[in-house]
């Protein structure tokens, strides 16, 4: 892990500046005409510096008061310019940009006041130096770089903050539409199911008691499946991320058990499944062949149906057709929830899904998408 990536403490930060304004004190004391002057002007100067951290307005507002002392005492120019510019930063990245554009006005009069008497009492050289107009401007521009840093630097930590959130959201958003859409599968699959199978068992169990009894026991298996699936689901709005491992997620290997469930439900099958995927791709490609013989089982039955999953040169493709009637929806309905979530499935690949009438009669859906 890169320690630089990681923010510096509160603590770490005020140390530094504790650290900086002590450099900066002695190195004002050195250059001090007077051992007492010196000593004063540094802590005038630099004692706002070390506790911007903690409070960063009164420590501004402490430098600009402590500045119009700065010519009683002698003191640089240079250290007055830089501990107004410091404690600004510190200003403009803790307060709205609004409140500290208000606060750098005081911060430019009283720098080019205090400039301007500093000045007012050193002759000029031959070549016109020290120019006034050149110094303060210098001053306001340091004083205003400063500020526009700082303003920068809270816009972008307030944009960052705003990006982190909103991607949250997305993902809390889009973890709740995959539990939603696995939910549907699962229940549309398993009551399309038992609904057809009581449907054979109430017809039958009269005159075929056993036949009867094996509808009952394929609605008990059936059951028994969709709950252990809804279990994981439900768990992983609790828990999210976590599947239990004793229960594995449903993918190519459980086609063959699909197939054989909607033909006891009067739809025949004849399944095709070539090439192999990635273990959470093949949830979806499970998914995407669920709803679309749950929908032939629903609408279509009984039928005839071919299915097939095929993974050629890094394409997957699936095709699911039937021979039953051409339209997906009774008359007078919509159609439901299945298609569309069929095609965000596809579309979460960049896939391409298409579902409609096929000619000659029937119903074909499929999708394809590159597999990595």
């Amino acid at each position: 892990m890169n320690p630089f990536a990681r923010p510096l403490s509160m603590r770490v930060l005020v140390l530094a500046d504790v650290a900086l304004a002590a450099l900066l004190a002695v190195a004002a004391t050195t250059s001090a005409p007077s051992l007492t002057v010196g000593a004063a002007s540094a802590l005038l100067c630099w004692l706002p510096v070390a506790v911007r951290r903690i409070w960063p307005v009164p420590a501004y507002c402490g430098a600009l008061l402590l500045s119009l002392l700065v010519p009683v005492f002698g003191a640089g120019r240079v250290i007055m310019i830089a501990a107004i510019a410091l404690t600004l930063y510190t200003v403009s990245t803790t307060q709205p940009v609004r409140r500290s554009a208000i606060a750098l006005v005081p911060g430019l009069l009283i720098t080019g006041a205090v400039l301007l008497v500093m000045l007012s009492g050193v002759p000029r050289q031959a070549n016109g130096w020290p120019d006034p107009v050149f110094i303060i401007g210098t001053a306001w521009l340091v004083v205003g770089a400063t500020w526009s840093l700082g303003a920068a630097a809270r816009t972008r930590r307030e944009f960052t903050a705003r990006e982190a959130e909103r991607q949250a959201e997305k993902a809390v958003m889009d973890e709740r539409l995959r539990i939603v859409r696995e939910l549907h599968d699962v229940l549309a699959h398993s009551m399309s199911m038992i609904t057809v199978r009581a449907g054979v068992a109430a017809k039958v169990f009269d005159k075929h008691p056993e036949e009867g009894r094996r509808a009952l026991r394929a609605i008990e298996e059936l059951g028994r499946d969709s709950l252990v699936e809804i279990r994981q689901f439900l768990g992983a709005l609790r828990s999210p991320g976590s599947t239990p491992e004793s229960t594995p997620l449903p993918g190519l290997a459980d086609l063959p058990s699909l197939a054989d469930r909607a033909a006891e439900a009067g739809v025949r099958v004849d399944l095709s499944v070539s090439g192999t995927v990635p273990e959470p791709m093949g949830l979806s490609v499970y998914r995407v062949v669920q709803e679309a013989i749950t929908n032939v089982v629903r609408h279509a039955a009984p039928t005839h149906c071919r299915a097939s999953v095929s993974v050629v040169d890094g394409l997957l493709r699936i095709s699911v057709v039937d021979d039953g009637p051409g339209r997906r929806a009774p008359p007078g309905e919509t159609a439901g929830h299945g298609l569309a979530g069929m095609r965000e499935r596809v579309a979460m690949y960049g896939g391409v899904f298409e579902a409609g009438p096929v000619p000659g009669g029937g119903f074909g859906v499929s999708a394809s998408w590159e597999v990595p």
